[in-house]
């Protein structure tokens, strides 16, 4: 699939929305896989696709490579991360830890019962509210899933294992966004979340850990079987418009050899 472009008048906005632009653009390609892991491209090339300069696409690249989505080689283009299985497991490992302690930590004697409560009311505004208020964007639910499981680390109250968390949250970002994107969670996250602050509110140790760890591990289980099956199908399309694309050659000879 060819990655989108952008309008002709993009250029006429501030530099600073068109690198945002740029950056929007490219990271729903690569959510969408129109751009797969392991594709090489070169500024030039997305800079005459988007019609824009130079610096904009430069930006937005670095951008994306904090993020861990690309990463640049010296004198030879840019690359889009390929997706390592392996890896991810171990970075879902390493969320699921730190939730897990987060949440011992929510519900512990020693955490003051103003900011458990005051932070089950805060996320509560959002995530305990009937079906026909919920939003259905999966992107959109998928933001808010980030900000829900920050926000339980950093009420726990280590700034360190908050800026680790943070890391985390964005290597895995690319993997979470799929579960939102093709999957159908949404519903599930909501009620989900829902009982994960009842736990806290309750300061039910034991139920919040066995909440917070199934809802990562089926998490991870489904965006590790919905990334192998996107892969799979656009490399099937690809490797079937290449078939196509030769037999309409083929067929051009005999016609006109």
């Amino acid at each position: 699939m060819k990655p989108s472009a952008l309008p002709a008048e993009i250029d006429a906005r501030p530099a600073g929305r068109l690198t945002d632009t740029v950056y929007n653009s490219l990271r729903e390609d690569i959510f969408a896989f129109r751009l797969l892991p392991g594709d090489r491209f070169a500024e030039n090339d997305v800079a005459e696709r988007l019609q824009v300069s130079r610096t904009p696409v430069r930006e937005a690249l670095m951008r994306l490579q904090s993020e861990g989505l690309v990463r640049g080689h010296f004198r030879n283009g840019w690359e889009v991360v390929p997706i390592d299985l392996a890896r991810f497991a171990s970075l879902y490992e390493l969320r699921e830890m730190i939730e897990l302690h987060a949440v011992a930590k929510l519900c512990s004697p020693r955490m003051p019962e103003a900011t458990r409560l005051t932070l089950v009311k805060e996320l509560g505004r959002f995530w305990q509210v009937g079906k026909a208020r919920r939003l259905r964007d999966g992107l959109q639910v998928a933001a808010r899933d980030e900000q829900f499981h920050c926000a339980l680390v950093h009420a726990a109250g280590n700034p360190e294992t908050d800026v680790v968390y943070r890391q985390v949250t964005e290597q895995l970002r690319i993997m979470r966004r799929l579960d939102f994107a093709y999957g159908d969670c949404i519903g599930d996250t909501y009620d989900e979340h829902v009982a994960i602050l009842d736990a806290v509110r309750q300061s039910d140790a034991t139920l919040a850990a066995q909440l917070i760890a199934r809802h990562i591990e089926d998490s991870h289980t489904v965006v590790e079987r919905i990334t192998i099956e996107r892969l799979e199908q656009v490399r099937a399309a690809a490797t079937a418009a290449v078939v196509q694309a030769a037999g309409s050659a083929q067929a051009r000879r005999k016609r006109f050899g």
